[in-house]
């Protein structure tokens, strides 16, 4: 199947675009397709079509827009094989990885939406009012390329089931799958305008349409920074924004807790999709008379992940996404190195044999102070910084010292005591002994790490307006 695009979906037909971008696959550095560039013309162009097709959408029922949901997913179903190719290629997750963690569960979260659509209370009565919940209209949807199908999802998703149309925007590393899912859109037989896609920077289609006066609501996920900019443009026109923004998020383990396991699962979440994952738990902070057990666990357990061929099914870790993350991650290991920071295993040297691409090996770093930037700043690579404590409030502590609140991890001997400092933790989830995602649950986060929620009936939520009605 080609992989090369020319064009923005702009009111149900494809609209070529004057500008052309290669996507490097960041394994080999070889071609993995090619992609049109848009421009703010074509911004305008797609709003003013999901404009003309909003008011139609929303007098659509639940029912007929979860309908509409699930002919989406039979045709994103048909086309799984293309999209695990294309989301190995173009960001050089594993094959197990692109197929689990980014292309099913985008199905399951287009489920989860089509599901609260027939299920959600859009009306309810409060006393003498009738509280309606409206579409919010037409929603700008920015998403990054770390995980560009699931982003996707968890937005266009419960804008759909609430009524709202979209114009898409993919990252310009990592725009392919977005096409896929676009041409899917026309299978499943979508009203006209009701979802569009603009390919082309953020700094030229971003920034165009995070601004533009027609857009009632900007989803965005990405960094800290680039998110301000974007509620910057958004506050001009009074747009609502939904920010998923950057994250270092920490695994407390608590005296008593399964350390080999708790610590093995720590490692896994901060070297999966080569730790180019926001959620991804970072830190790792253990009792100090465990410190040194640990780290032999993080180091045994790191050595033994594989870092390779993203094609195979046996690798565990791929390429970063560009020269550019790699050197970055790069240049953050050999500061904390000059620092003081004990380098455990890893470090800022190509595995062998993967050279030509963005390869880096699983890094434990130990040392720190709490207060390190390594331990403060999003790196979004394989690092792992560890951290004894001496008391379970000092690890609380030290978990919500950051300016990030998205996620988190606690591991104890007994549900109570998990749960107990769970709820201590400045963030927007928490994972207690290891349980496993919940596409239902809302996620999000607080402080530095974003505004608003996605998922499930609360994500569906962010996608409405509220009127009161007095009778």
């Amino acid at each position: 199947m080609s992989r090369e695009f020319d064009g923005a979906l702009i009111g149900g037909r494809w609209r070529r675009v004057q500008g052309r971008t290669r996507v490097e696959n960041p394994a080999d550095g070889s071609t993995a397709g090619w992609c049109g560039s848009g421009t703010p013309a074509d911004v305008s162009a797609a709003v003013d079509a999901a404009r003309r097709a909003s008011s139609t959408w929303a007098r659509t029922s639940p029912q007929e827009r979860a309908d509409c949901l699930d002919a989406l997913i039979d045709a994103l179903r048909a086309r799984r094989d293309e999209l695990v190719d294309v989301t190995v290629a173009e960001v050089g997750a594993p094959v197990s990885v692109a197929r689990e963690s980014h292309v099913d569960l985008a199905l399951d979260v287009f489920a989860s939406a089509a599901r609260h659509a027939r299920a959600f209370e859009f009306e309810a009565q409060l006393g003498p009012s009738l509280l309606i919940r409206k579409p919010a209209g037409v929603v700008a949807a920015i998403t990054p390329w770390n995980y560009p199908l699931y982003q996707l999802a968890a937005k266009v998703g419960p804008a759909l089931a609430a009524g709202c149309t979209v114009v898409l925007k993919p990252a310009e590393l990592a725009p392919l799958s977005a096409h896929q899912f676009a041409q899917a859109v026309l299978d499943a037989g979508l009203p006209e305008g009701v979802v569009n896609l603009v390919p082309g920077s953020g700094s030229v289609v971003g920034a165009a349409l995070a601004g533009h006066p027609g857009v009632d609501l900007v989803s965005f996920t990405g960094s800290t920074a680039v998110g301000r900019q974007v509620a910057a443009a958004a506050a001009a026109n009074l747009a609502r924004v939904s920010l998923e923004l950057g994250g270092k998020s920490a695994s407390i383990v608590c005296p008593g807790a399964d350390l080999g396991s708790a610590v093995r699962a720590t490692v896994d979440s901060a070297m999966l999709n080569s730790g180019q994952t926001c959620s991804a738990w970072t830190r790792l902070l253990v009792p100090r008379d465990d410190l040194q057990s640990a780290l032999a666990i993080a180091a045994e357990h790191g050595t033994s992940l594989v870092v390779g061929d993203p094609r195979a099914e046996d690798t565990d870790l791929g390429p970063l996404i560009s020269a550019a993350q790699r050197d970055s991650v790069r240049a953050v290991i050999d500061s904390a190195r000059r620092r003081g920071a004990r380098v455990v295993t890893g470090g800022t040297q190509s595995p062998r044999g993967l050279d030509e691409g963005h390869y880096l090996p699983p890094t434990v770093l130990a040392d720190l102070p709490v207060s390190d930037p390594a331990s403060q700043e999003e790196i979004f690579g394989p690092v792992l910084v560890v951290h004894g404590y001496d008391t379970v409030d000092q690890a609380v502590r030290i978990a919500n010292g950051t300016a990030y609140g998205l996620s988190g991890a606690v591991f104890a001997a007994d549900e109570q005591t998990a749960m107990d400092v769970a709820r201590q933790l400045e963030t927007g989830q928490v994972d207690v002994n290891g349980a496993p995602f919940n596409v239902d649950a809302p996620f999000g986060g607080w402080k530095a790490s974003g505004i608003g929620r996605e998922l499930g009936p609360v994500g569906l939520e962010e996608y409405t307006q509220l009127t009161s009605i007095q009778r």
